[in-house]
């Protein structure tokens, strides 16, 4: 049994993503956050259908596919930054940190539709809200999870922070699956919450500083099914990178 996500009112969201740290908007509440209809938001799902593989998981699994590109957000500025590798600390992510890791970029079809911007700049206007105005370093993420394999690990990396101020995590579609419900944990406390996103472009928010997250297996009903889901970070300061090269 999928359970209901618990639903954040718009005018609301920046309280919450300060307390309790965590926040659900339905497709109508992230519309009326960002500006823009839902249509404009479900033309944009077939972007996901031709994601590349990704080459570095460190379980050997074959099922997920993504792209990822960079963007800031400086006020009502929306800007492409140059083509980087995703990269986090291994304190943050024990799978995969510490390795730069290219993904091919977000398709053009996709970063140039007018609801792209408004999707990053009204949910880094939330951010503003919540934690006052700034400058938002974002990584995009589209994923597909399949279960061609007959299991697919939303998190293989299991609960965890990203190292950012805020993440969002965007259903797009949910086909021919079970499985799949978020859990969202005090970082520093006892409680905790789950449920299951099952309408498209349902959205969490998380103030990623306080909370821990994840998403369980996902197997298929009947034939192959998969779960796409577009992931935001927002981080102030700049990009996370190598301690190197900086961030």
């Amino acid at each position: 049994m999928n359970l209901p996500p618990p639903l954040t009112a718009p005018e609301q969201l920046a309280a919450a993503l300060r307390d309790p740290g965590h926040a659900v908007l339905d497709p109508a509440g992230l519309c009326r956050t960002i500006g823009a209809p839902v249509a404009a938001l479900q033309a944009l799902q077939p972007c996901w259908d031709a994601l590349p593989p990704d080459n570095h998981l460190r379980d050997g699994g074959r099922y997920r596919r993504r792209r990822h590109s960079c963007f800031v957000v400086d006020g009502d500025e929306v800007r492409l930054v140059p083509h980087r590798a995703h990269w986090q600390p291994i304190e943050y992510n024990a799978l995969h940190g510490g390795l730069e890791r290219w993904f091919e970029p977000i398709d053009p079809a996709l970063g140039d539709a007018p609801a792209w911007s408004k999707l990053l700049r009204g949910l880094a206007a939330a951010c503003t809200a919540a934690k006052g105005a700034r400058r938002w370093f974002v990584e995009a993420h589209q994923f597909r999870i399949d279960t061609s394999d007959g299991i697919g690990r939303p998190t293989p990396e299991g609960a965890h922070r990203d190292g950012v101020d805020f993440v969002a995590v965007i259903l797009v579609a949910r086909v021919g699956i079970k499985g799949g419900e978020t859990r969202v944990f005090e970082a520093d406390g006892p409680r905790g919450i789950r449920f299951t996103l099952t309408e498209p472009w349902t959205t969490l928010m998380l103030d990623d500083e306080r909370v821990l997250h994840e998403t369980t297996p996902i197997q298929p009903i009947g034939d192959a099914g998969h779960r796409d889901t577009l992931v935001l970070t927002f981080r102030s300061g700049g990009f996370q990178g190598p301690p190197a090269q900086g961030g």
